[in-house]
């Protein structure tokens, strides 16, 4: 069967085939896992709407949700992406990397944005809020002026935008809060009329213009703190939190700056099922092996490689899921131990 995906950035992909196979990971022994192979077709500069799957795992008895907005080529080649970037290093991981993380043919990173929906016993919690709808992004072409049906993917998970009651960002990147507001009327409204938007104080006070001039010229920055973050605070929906910071008995925020200076990760605990919700932390499942790596987008390049290790040790000693917000199909990964470093397992939604 045909699926049409949205693909941001340079290239249009449509995905005319969809398989499955067993697949032994690297440093995993012995272990596998099914991967959902893609196979694209290049389409050029066009970019073609549809569908996206909707796709749940379950920690406990919460579920996690998958919210699809883009899925395609990463704004710029890899070694432009990262800075530390090492072709021989990609050039050993190619067989798991090829089609669902890397294009060998036109040497691009393929990678997802999407939010996590989560499902407690108490809350329903939208996660990073993707780039959004109509938003003025000059400059950042993968978002610049994007008419998705990611509303509708949010009720076809189960939620509608009066169901959700907590919206966290992890940072105020124009990616992570374009869904924060809408169009409506010529302004910018809050989209989840009776959620608490959660804001770390650190990043809000960084990422206001108001407050800081320098970040003007600052493409993830400038516009969206305008019309994705300042009118929530405005409608008075917004809080602005100090991490460590609970949610309730399972949900826990804690600081993990590197990427921005206020990135916040959100980690889950159900009864010993545990998870990590880890933002832009890191961009590629690549960072697993590599996790010295920095985007260019990092902002704190130390604390960055600092903070990225300290997940993957968290993942591995306590045996933590780990939701990333771009990592392609199938998005979620457990981590272990691998000598003096990490490998990965991919983990397929129930």
């Amino acid at each position: 069967m045909s699926l049409q995906y949205v693909a941001g950035g340079l290239a249009g992909f449509r995905i005319i085939d969809r398989t499955a196979r067993d697949d032994r990971r690297p440093g995993r022994k012995g272990c596998t896992a099914r991967d959902l192979r893609l196979r694209f077709s290049f389409e050029g500069d066009a970019c073609e709407l549809g569908r996206l799957p909707v796709t749940t795992w379950k920690i406990g008895s919460t579920t996690v949700t998958r919210v699809g907005e883009l899925l395609g080529f990463a704004s710029l080649p890899p070694e432009e992406f990262f800075v530390e970037f090492d072709r021989d290093l990609l050039g050993r991981h190619l067989d798991w990397l090829v089609p669902n993380h890397y294009s060998k043919e036109h040497n691009r990173l393929i990678t997802s944005v999407h939010s996590w929906l989560i499902r407690t016993e108490r809350h329903t919690i939208l996660l990073d809020c993707c780039a959004g709808n109509h938003k003025n992004r000059p400059g950042l072409e993968r978002f610049h002026q994007l008419d998705t049906p990611f509303l509708q993917r949010l009720r076809e998970a189960g939620a509608g935008p009066e169901d959700i009651d907590i919206v966290l960002c992890t940072h105020l990147h124009s990616d992570h809060v374009g869904w924060n507001t809408m169009l409506r009327d010529g302004r910018w409204v809050p989209t989840f009329p009776n959620a608490k938007y959660l804001f770390s104080r650190i990043e809000n006070d960084w990422g206001d213009p108001r407050r800081n001039p320098a970040i003007a010229g600052d493409l993830m920055r400038a516009n969206s703190y305008l019309d994705s973050v300042l009118p929530v605070i405005e409608a008075g929906q917004a809080e602005l939190i100090e991490a460590p910071f609970s949610i309730d008995y399972t949900l826990l925020i804690e600081p993990a700056p590197g990427h921005t200076r206020g990135h916040v990760v959100l980690k889950l605990n159900v009864r010993n099922e545990k998870a990590v919700f880890c933002g832009d932390a890191m961009h590629h499942p690549l960072q697993v092996y590599a996790p010295h790596w920095n985007s260019r987008f990092c902002e704190v390049i130390d604390e960055a490689r600092t903070t990225r290790r300290c997940i993957l040790d968290h993942c591995a000693e306590h045996r933590a899921l780990l939701f990333p917000i771009h990592f392609g199909v199938p998005h979620v990964v457990e981590i272990a131990h691998a000598g003096d470093g990490f490998s990965l397992r991919f983990v397929d939604a129930v």
